[in-house]
């Protein structure tokens, strides 16, 4: 990354940190952190707009929902600290993406390679529903992002119905033409943009809902992975 592209990226993720855009997130945010479960009492929670993590390197996007109450919006980094993250940190060592296959803490050493994590909502919304107002005032974000990864961005792969949505209209506002029908969700969904040089993987998203009741399990989560290394690594 050019130096003029770093100190891009930094000014992004300095703007993601300082939005207060949506006051009902603000506000939840704040309560979430004042009312901790036992378990984080006296845990010093993070309570902002949670950046992107990863390599800004990366050739294989993960886009998410939006972090949870009591994951990254106490721990400050994406996707750690609850057993969504322990599932796809998991998945993305095993397949060779991750330094390690747990993270806890936004100091624990987790280095990603080749992957970034973002997501359509940078702060927790309450029941993890951000509304449709909440997610446009996020939407400038990955936009951005998509322009700055875009020389070397080959994969996306989103996380739920609600980001595999907020992808392809990310995509559609940068002009990239999607498949006519338009793509709906489905696990292991596969759209493939040849003009811009990029796939869109789906995937159920590694929430406690689907996790706990079989809907995803470690194997369907792990093909993901695979395909999105191949597809990457595939001349472009």
């Amino acid at each position: 990354m050019a130096e003029a592209d770093r100190l891009a990226w930094t000014r992004l993720q300095d703007s993601i940190l300082a939005c207060r855009r949506c006051p009902r997130l603000n506000a939840w945010r704040d309560e979430a952190a004042a009312r901790p479960p036992k378990r984080f009492a006296g845990h010093a929670y993070h309570a902002r707009p949670v950046p992107s993590f990863g390599d800004p390197h990366a050739r294989i996007l993960v886009v998410g929902l939006a972090p949870a109450a009591h994951g990254a919006n106490r721990t400050g980094r994406m996707f750690t600290g609850d057993r969504s993250g322990d599932w796809l940190y998991g998945a993305l060592h095993r397949g060779g993406l991750a330094s390690q296959p747990m993270s806890v803490s936004a100091d624990d050493g987790l280095r990603l390679s080749g992957v970034l994590i973002t997501a359509v909502c940078h702060c927790a919304p309450p029941d993890n529903k951000p509304s449709p107002a909440e997610l446009a005032a996020c939407s400038p974000f990955l936009d951005r992002e998509l322009d700055l990864l875009a020389p070397r961005l080959r994969v996306i792969v989103a996380l739920g119905g609600i980001a595999m949505i907020g992808v392809l209209a990310a995509l559609e506002r940068r002009g990239i033409a999607i498949p006519r029908p338009r793509p709906k969700f489905s696990h292991g969904a596969h759209v493939e943009l040849p003009i811009a040089g990029l796939h869109l993987l789906a995937s159920y998203h590694p929430s406690q809902q689907n996790t706990f009741t079989g809907r995803l399990t470690e194997p369907m989560f792990d093909r993901i992975w695979r395909t999105a290394v191949r597809l990457a690594e595939a001349p472009a």
